[in-house]
């Protein structure tokens, strides 16, 4: 479970709008503590705070037994399958690089399809001037490996060759994933370790400058 952002204070109060049947929907808040709008933009205003003051935040969440709010994504992240299943990838994902220590980055792929994919790709060293990704692991990597059995030191050398030792652990990880996914929609099916990280330098995190 991801952490909790905690209870409402006193004098607020919030809500889980249009809620599925995992309980989970839009986080709305109301009392003192929301803004009053945007500045000269009523359009934006009313589509952020509607008619008896509540505030749509965009995030997805879900409150436990005692309260407390737990965030689970964004409504403009969650992926729709081909048999019309929602699924909050950020959960998943966070679950994922917690699992498989090696990990660095893991994008859970599904959107209009019928099975969940996920891309992955391996910690490894950054050049400390452009921010690139590098090929060589960095250590929590290689000590991953090694306690795997695995010589590899570099991406390429797990990728090219498929390090079978590697890989078993990459999957048992995959597995106790998919043990914790609420029904058979949310379980990765297919997976594939990219030959890069993610980066601004590369583009998929942000405009490089």
């Amino acid at each position: 479970m991801l952490p909790s952002c905690g209870k409402i204070l006193t004098g607020c109060k919030n809500m889980l709008f249009q809620q599925n049947k995992d309980g989970i929907g839009e986080i709305c808040l109301w009392g003192r503590h929301i803004f009053m709008g945007y500045l000269e933009s009523e359009t934006e205003t009313t589509e952020a705070i509607d008619d008896e003051g509540w505030l749509h935040s965009g995030d997805l969440g879900q409150l436990d037994s005692l309260g407390f709010l737990y965030v689970t994504g964004r409504i403009k992240e969650i992926l729709i399958t081909a048999g019309g299943e929602n699924v909050p990838p950020i959960p998943v994902e966070t679950l994922v690089k917690k699992k498989i220590p090696i990990i660095s980055n893991a994008m859970l792929v599904g959107d209009k399809l019928k099975f969940l994919s996920m891309l992955l790709t391996l910690k490894c060293e950054m050049n400390q001037m452009s921010g690139e990704p590098l090929d060589k692991l960095n250590l929590e990597a290689i000590n991953f490996c090694r306690g795997l059995g695995s010589q590899a030191s570099t991406v390429t050398e797990i990728v090219k060759q498929q390090d079978p030792l590697v890989y078993k652990a990459i999957q048992q990880g995959i597995n106790a994933v998919n043990q914790e996914a609420m029904n058979n929609a949310q379980k990765i099916q297919k997976w594939v370790i990219l030959e890069k990280d993610f980066s601004i330098y590369g583009g998929e995190l942000g405009e490089w400058p």
